[in-house]
């Protein structure tokens, strides 16, 4: 798989995706790094780390969410950051949005690979969007909450699930024939099984249990649990003290085959990667 100027053996190799979050809100790292200068020396310090690929994200999707970002003020914390990145560094570029226009303005800046949480299922344009520029596409599985005739929310089950790990497969499938139909070529395309996002708890860990189920789809798999509540609930910390039970999450996501992992703590989850690899590989 080509991303950007870059080949990734998407068969025996599992990358780092670094997180750069230009948001106030974001539920890690809000604020954090708001400053152009703090920003660009994070993205070196990620690179010495070992980074493979950028992530940068402009509007926090933290549990709670209600997605009403403008699309202009989206544009106007990413794009400076995507220009001043592409021109420091050579590294691919991924964009965290679900928003066409802020993707195509994204593209033309220097992103090459566009990160989708809602799978090409929330705005109509963006397979165009990602299949006219040539660029990659990360589609992550998420669903909205259902109701009832009623209008009010269905608590006992509010994403509808009949048979979860089918329907999970099933709506990541439905993503991929969006991306077909728009003309994005099988070889641009990742799935994220969507950790934290439309999951209870309990789902999350069967998720996690089941990735391997997800390889029949055939396509690349992006874990990202970086953080999230499912390790701080199971381990009950809070979000800064949560590094240890994502590192055992990265180990996990690469015994179950999966081949981006996309992560705050870069250095850690680099040598957790290649200790777990050195030992799948070694023979006698």
């Amino acid at each position: 798989m080509k991303i950007g100027g870059r080949e990734f053996d998407v068969k025996n190799q599992t990358y780092v995706m670094g997180i750069l979050n230009v948001t106030p809100d974001s539920f890690s790292d809000g604020g954090k790094w708001n400053s152009m200068d703090r920003a660009l020396k994070h993205v070196e310090e990620m690179l010495a780390e070992g980074m493979d690929i950028l992530d940068i994200g402009g509007e926090s999707t933290r549990p709670g969410t209600d997605y009403s970002m403008p699309e202009q003020e989206e544009m106007e914390r990413v794009l400076p950051c995507i220009e001043a990145v592409r021109a420091r560094f050579d590294v691919p570029i991924s964009l965290d949005t679900y928003k066409s226009r802020v993707a195509e303005a994204g593209i033309a800046a220097g992103v090459d690979l566009i990160n989708d949480i809602w799978g090409l299922r929330r705005d109509a344009d963006m397979g165009r969007v990602i299949a006219e520029h040539g660029a990659a596409c990360c589609l992550m599985h998420n669903r909205r909450t259902t109701v009832q005739k009623d209008g009010v929310e269905n608590t006992e089950n509010p994403f509808g699930y009949q048979n979860f790990l089918e329907d999970v497969k099933a709506d990541l499938a439905s993503s991929v024939e969006l991306a077909r139909q728009a003309g994005i070529p099988q070889e641009r395309i990742i799935l994220d099984p969507g950790v934290g996002f439309a999951k209870s708890y309990e789902q999350n860990l069967v998720i996690l249990n089941r990735l391997d189920a997800l390889q029949s789809l055939g396509y690349p798999l992006l874990l990202g649990t970086s953080r999230k509540s499912v390790v701080g609930l199971t381990l009950h910390l809070p979000v800064t003290q949560r590094l240890e039970g994502t590192l055992a999450t990265t180990v996990l996501g690469v015994l179950k085959g999966c081949i981006f992992v996309r992560v705050h703590d870069v250095k850690e989850n680099v040598r957790a990667i290649r200790m777990t690899r050195a030992i799948l590989g070694a023979e006698g």
